[in-house]
């Protein structure tokens, strides 16, 4: 069986960790039966050894029968090689084991990040999706790894006593009341253990989520003279994870000095009983040396019992994060009625703003968060009595609203990758690099038919659209500075690019899927006056005929759309075209004069992005 051959991880558990941990075992049963039986009968050959060295002592060494000393040692030679191939067996069947729960859970959890869609960010922080495909992911597949050695363990150590038993059963009755006895000692440390552990989880995720946000605001920490607060702050919140890391550390190095500590005084005193015995002549000295072999092969089994428990114990907090991010739903979708079928008005009455299809139309306010709202209602990615034609948009099926409606985050996630992935185009098809190095001034091409509404163009479509998209966003010298133009590997986020060309990059990639109706908030901000003049002509051309909606203060946008609804408060105070409202509305004036100026004074200050 390879591993990572299914295309389906199967439907997880969620009822809790020990439950999560189960199924993954069945998922793949099979091996890891084959691990237990490997790692039982090498475990209970180990005991054998001792057996067969009694044999040879008692028929072979002790009466001076050279035969029967000869056959005895082949016997244990033979058993040392069947069981050296034995643990390499048992071995590699327990990492692919260990393998498949890695790339099972991962394929779980990014499957469910994928079916939440946006509704992620709203549940879950960065840090603890981070902390659980680095950190949980990894601990739950190293647990697994305990469960073939610790069938094996539990065999051995009942053949152990078997063994034990023909021998003593004084000896016998020690070694099956005394692993018991281990596991009632160290069960309290494995239960402060699982509390400590899930406690610097969560410190660690919320640590993660930092790191995070001063890896993506530095520059602008720099820039307002906030970095040495927020590096305190920082160092704050590492300390205290400090902190509760040696805690984590000092139940852990008791489990594990006791692991080790008990043992060797348990197989100490069993050791002793054996001795005093073979004293008293109540055993043989063969049987004295096979009780002392006996001890030491049940080291084994005791060793890996108890690295059972501590491993599972780790396992089982992690499984138990991952199953409360797999518990997340996104919000429910109880559309039923179809989306109009033509192109219609979307209206939002909590603002009062109407737009109109196959235009393009600004949103003017001098609070952000008041457009973004809007789109997000329009968007239906916030709950609303928003409708599309006499349609709320609640009611129409959220799989119609995302294939024919696009909101173009500013900040959307930019993965890392070839260029021409990161816009959009599979980098497996060598099309599509050729002509997009264009002119930065040159006029905008004629674009390429239009697929169907909410579809990718594929195959022979994708070059003609992806130089489209790159044009309309005046993003060709971004492509002609890279040393293999849309080859070019970028790194997560665009960090090796500039602000503006982050936000070139991000247009692109929303005017590549072509949508029938684009909301886009500020796309443009970080431009220079000339970028953001050009990508305002090359935008309007583009999407000619098509719904668009931006929301942006700028003049140089402002004076390219059809319809301008200026906001106060969150509700349309006046509309018409850009210039109307500068002759009759004071408001809108002052807000897009003020717009002009900041734009000024960053292009004399700043070179062009």
């Amino acid at each position: 069986m390879r591993i990572d051959a299914y295309e389906d991880p199967g439907a997880p558990d969620r009822r809790g960790g020990w439950r999560y941990l189960a199924w993954l075992v069945r998922r793949q049963w099979p091996r890891c039966l084959a691990g237990a039986v490997l790692a039982s009968v090498w475990m209970v050959l180990l005991a054998a050894t001792p057996y067969l060295m009694a044999r040879a002592v008692d028929h072979g060494l002790e009466p001076g029968d050279l035969g029967a000393l000869a056959g005895w040692t082949g016997a244990m030679v033979a058993v040392g090689g069947v069981n050296a191939w034995l643990g390499m067996m048992r071995h590699r069947t327990m990492t692919k084991v260990r393998m498949d729960a890695n790339f099972r859970t991962v394929k779980v959890v990014v499957g469910h990040a994928t079916r939440l869609g946006a509704a992620l960010r709203g549940q879950v922080g960065t840090g603890e999706v981070v902390t659980i495909g680095v950190g949980d992911v990894q601990t739950i597949s190293t647990s697994l790894t305990a469960v073939g050695p610790g069938v094996g363990a539990v065999v051995a150590y009942a053949a152990v006593g078997g063994l034990m038993l023909s021998v003593s059963p004084r000896l016998a009755l020690v070694v099956l009341l005394g692993v018991p006895a281990l596991g009632v000692l160290l069960g309290p440390l494995m239960g402060r253990l699982q509390g400590r552990e899930a406690e610097y989880r969560e410190r660690q995720s919320v640590l993660t989520a930092r790191i995070g946000d001063l890896a993506g605001g530095l520059r602008v920490l720099n820039g307002l003279g906030g970095k040495g607060l927020v590096a305190d702050a920082f160092r704050r919140d590492s300390g205290r994870l400090r902190e509760q890391g040696y805690r984590v550390g000092a139940v852990t190095s008791w489990i594990q000095a006791l692991g080790v500590g008990l043992p060797v005084l348990f197989l100490a005193l069993v050791t002793w009983l054996g001795a005093r015995q073979a004293a008293q002549g109540h055993i043989s000295v063969g049987e004295l040396v096979s009780v002392y072999g006996y001890v030491v092969a049940l080291g084994w089994p005791v060793a890996f019992l108890i690295e059972m428990g501590h491993q599972l114990s780790r396992g089982v907090v992690a499984a138990r994060r991952v199953v409360a991010f797999l518990g997340l739903e996104p919000a429910p979708d109880e559309g039923t009625r179809d989306a109009p079928a033509e192109p219609s008005v979307l209206y939002d009455p909590a603002s009062g703003v109407r737009i109109t299809p196959g235009r393009l139309t600004a949103l003017v306010t001098a609070h952000p968060s008041d457009a973004t709202g809007i789109l997000d209602r329009l968007g239906r990615y916030t709950p609303s009595d928003a409708t599309w034609g006499d349609i709320p948009l609640t009611e129409i099926p959220l799989t119609q609203v995302r294939a024919r409606i696009l909101v173009a985050d500013p900040e959307a996630d930019l993965f890392a990758g070839t260029l021409s992935a990161v816009i959009g185009v599979p980098d497996t098809d060598p099309r599509g690099a050729g002509n997009c190095a264009t002119s930065h001034n040159a006029p905008t091409p004629a674009p390429a038919p239009a697929p169907a509404p909410g579809q990718q163009p594929t195959g022979a479509d994708e070059a003609p659209h992806l130089t489209a998209a790159i044009n309309a966003a005046a993003a060709e010298d971004i492509v002609r500075a890279l040393p293999d133009g849309l080859k070019t590997q970028v790194a997560a986020q665009a960090r090796d690019l500039s602000g503006g060309q982050r936000q070139r990059i991000r247009l692109a990639r929303a005017l590549l899927t072509d949508p029938e109706v684009l909301l886009a908030a500020e796309p443009t901000s970080a431009l220079d006056a000339h970028t953001e003049a050009t990508v305002a002509d090359r935008l309007r051309a583009a999407r000619q005929g098509r719904t668009t909606v931006l929301a942006a203060t700028s003049p140089l946008l402002l004076d390219r759309a059809d319809v301008v609804h200026h906001l106060v408060d969150g509700k349309v105070a006046a509309t018409g075209t850009h210039r109307e409202l500068l002759d009759s509305e004071p408001g809108y004036r002052a807000l897009v004069a003020r717009d002009a100026e900041d734009g000024e004074a960053a292009e004399e200050g700043e070179p062009a992005r």
